[in-house]
């Protein structure tokens, strides 16, 4: 069979896909069930459990609050009924579950099948509860330890749920864990946010007490983070090795109509997309995690699902578990789901908006304006504090958001650019560029939107219209961080956020006591705080086009960074200057933070490898082949033609710009070659040529692919091409 037949009848075979049926939850006598009835049916929650006495509870929540540890007696008493309700769900196996430094989750798995003697019974002891001991040689470590030094540990977070995987054969009971080498340092995502957000916790407690909010005991950032990705089918994806090794495209040619009449954005949703989509939230339902919004984005094959809001370590952990069901859903229904930030060359890529906010345990959002924001000044307050914890911390936030593919995604289309900045909103804005003046605010009575057509409800008008091409954007009560990659672990970024506001909130409740041990009143105090804060970081506020060119000589004069690629972002993160918060705060230890820095670095090296090494395997494979048959075709229609004694201009003018695209082509893959073989050479050094050289030469191989591709008959090229990926489903 040829490789053109090949794509042929995998065409023909995706054409005839039929929408997958999932049946819907029902209860015992056949009736669908409500989402309610079934939502978290796969969670175990240890606030409010019914299984547990009074006297356990009151224990249980004591422990949650931080007010007493966790001993082996308490452990057992929920190990037991851990056990209990995971045996009674059907589950045969159990595990660790936790997020190493590759940015993905890990687990083994252990049966709770045990001899007692010779009977056969389940088991889940309090020490497997608490704490596990996978081998960490071979995970990420960035030179922090010798292989030789294998042991780590697992130990159990009792503030995220413990949940329940099905799979087709069986279930296992996950216990999220931290992961932790033998000395203690974090080898995961989530350790350092559980330390951050203990840290917000503590430093946002003591900024309400001081302003007289004395109900307030705790803090909590809130998130909520919308995901976005692409599907295409499975056949097509397992065609292209591209994408298989690299998650994107590396040759590709753009088809005519893409995403210009915006027509896929918001579109109806495709009949089998919908069947995937409503499985994925069946499964996400089941897991306790609320999925809210479904809809087609802008690129065609790109499509969103959003959460309701969720606190910080939970929204992180069930982010990778919305991920995994994504992918895991899409086969099923015979998609690949692709979580890369630009899977595909000139449309749009996808990015995880990471939403974020602060409330107390009252539930009170401290960034909540009010209907009179210009006389709400301790939330004028806040907003001033995390201005000046983005001005003063954009080069750990921007190293926060970076890799090899979101690099691909930022200044590109909808991506906002690598140049952190601020957007507020006209009317926040306005308030706070008094305090720079001096000038009383007046504000403007909200109006309501005129439609001009009576039949439609009449409301009111936002105080502030949204900006897209923002990486940090105020949206109404909350900041939404955009410019966080599709594919990230969203831990890192949260981490990095948290400390850089708790950096200044710490200094702000210095400046609040001694202002009120100097007998100023309250209200004077939250003015002087925005206008010191604001002046401080007014700079970083810009609530124009983040997309022009003219941004970015603005910001350049501003004193902004633009770290253009994840290369420079780490390199300058790494100096003393632009961390030393994290070790201060407790959030990174020194050893933790070289690791991080070195492990980043490395996959960036690694992944670009992969990359070239593919891309010239396609091209010397794939490509030149479909090019060089193409070439013999013509030569013989010219030879025939020349026997004939008839005009062949076009067909030669043809031959000749084939051969003038495969000559080059040929000349810059050669140049590829010294990118392969750099082992001598440091990693910041082989992560500076990557960028600034061999991306350069990547991308001329793409052009000039893309060149023969739109020359080649469409029956001569064997690899499924942008229309058959990106429309055909």
């Amino acid at each position: 069979m040829s490789l053109q037949n090949t794509r042929e009848i995998t065409k023909s075979q995706v054409f005839q896909r039929k929408s997958l049926h999932k049946e819907l939850p029902k209860n015992a006598q056949g009736k669908m069930l409500k989402v309610s009835q079934y939502f978290g049916e796969n969670v175990f929650q240890l606030k409010n459990n019914r299984n547990f006495s009074a006297d356990t509870q009151k224990e249980i929540l004591s422990v949650l609050e931080g007010t007493k540890a966790l001993d082996k007696k308490l452990a057992k008493q929920i190990a037991d009924v851990v056990l209990s309700w995971a045996l009674e769900k059907g589950a045969t196996h159990f595990c660790h579950w936790f997020q190493p430094l590759t940015g993905s989750t890990a687990e083994k798995h252990d049966a709770f099948l045990t001899l007692k003697g010779d009977r056969p019974i389940e088991k889940l002891s309090a020490s497997q509860l608490m704490q596990g001991e996978p081998d960490a040689s071979s995970f990420p470590n960035g030179g922090s330890r010798s292989t030789f030094e294998a042991r780590g540990y697992t130990c159990w977070d009792l503030t995220s749920p413990i949940f329940i995987k099905e799979n087709t054969n069986g279930k296992t009971l996950c216990i999220p864990t931290a992961f932790i080498s033998y000395h203690g340092d974090a080898l995961d995502i989530k350790t350092p946010l559980l330390r951050s957000m203990s840290s917000l916790s503590e430093a946002a407690t003591t900024f309400l007490n001081l302003l007289g909010v004395k109900e307030a005991k705790s803090v909590t950032a809130s998130c909520g983070i919308e995901q976005e990705y692409f599907l295409v089918d499975k056949a097509f994806y397992y065609q292209r090795e591209d994408l298989v090794m690299s998650g994107r495209t590396l040759v590709g040619s753009l088809t005519p109509k893409n995403q210009q009449l915006s027509d896929h954005y918001f579109g109806t949703i495709p009949e089998r997309v919908l069947s995937y989509m409503q499985e994925c939230e069946i499964e996400l339902y089941k897991l306790g995690i609320p999925a809210k919004t479904r809809h087609n984005e802008v690129a065609p094959g790109q499509f969103e699902i959003a959460p309701i809001f969720s606190d910080a370590n939970t929204a992180a952990d069930n982010n990778q578990l919305l991920m995994a069901t994504l992918k895991s859903v899409a086969q099923k229904h015979d998609f690949v789901c692709l979580f890369h930030e630009k899977p595909f060359a000139d449309i749009n890529g996808s990015g995880k908006h990471l939403n974020w906010s602060l409330s107390d345990n009252n539930g009170t959002n401290l960034l909540e304006p009010g209907s009179t924001p210009h006389e709400n000044y301790r939330f004028l307050a806040m907003v001033a504090i995390v201005c000046e914890a983005v001005k003063r911390h954009a080069v750990s936030l921007r190293a926060a958001i970076g890799s090899h593919s979101n690099d691909h995604r930022l200044g590109g289309h909808e991506a906002p650019p690598s140049i952190i900045s601020v957007f507020l909103g006209a009317t926040v804005k306005s308030i706070l560029d008094k305090y720079l003046t001096g000038d009383n605010y007046s504000p403007e009575e909200q109006t309501m939107i005129n439609t001009g057509a009576g039949q439609l409800a009449q409301f009111l008008q936002d105080n502030t219209d949204r900006n897209r091409t923002s990486p940090f954007a105020f949206t109404g009560n909350k900041f939404e961080f955009r410019a966080v990659g599709s594919s990230a672990n969203v831990g890192f970024p949260l981490t990095v956020l948290n400390a850089a506001v708790i950096d200044v909130l710490k200094e702000t409740n210095l400046f609040i006591q001694e202002k009120l041990n100097a007998g100023s009143d309250v209200k004077t105090v939250l003015k002087e705080i925005t206008k010191k804060w604001y002046v401080s970081s007014h700079d970083v506020v810009f609530n124009g086009d983040g997309y022009s060119e003219d941004w970015v000589k603005e910001a350049s004069s501003r004193g902004l960074p633009n770290l253009r690629t994840t290369v420079d972002a780490l390199i300058e993160f790494n100096k003393p200057g632009n961390h030393q918060h994290l070790f201060d705060l407790g959030v990174y230890r020194p050893t933790e933070l070289e690791s991080l820095y070195n492990v980043n670095l490395e996959k960036y090296n690694t992944c670009r490898d992969i990359e070239l090494r593919t891309q010239k395997k396609m091209i010397d494979r794939t490509i030149k082949p479909c090019a060089y048959q193409y070439k013999k075709e013509l030569a013989v229609l010219i030879k025939d033609l020349k026997e004939l004694g008839t005009s062949y201009a076009s067909e030669e003018k043809t031959l000749n710009k084939v051969s003038s695209i495969l000559d080059e082509l040929t000349s810059v893959c050669e140049k590829l070659g010294p990118f392969l073989n750099t082992d001598n050479e440091s990693e910041e050094k082989r992560g500076a040529n990557y960028a600034n050289v061999g991306l350069d030469l990547s991308e001329k191989v793409i052009t000039l692919a893309g060149e023969l591709e739109d020359i080649v008959p469409d029956a001569s090229w064997t690899i499924p091409t942008y229309f058959d990926l990106l429309f055909i489903r």
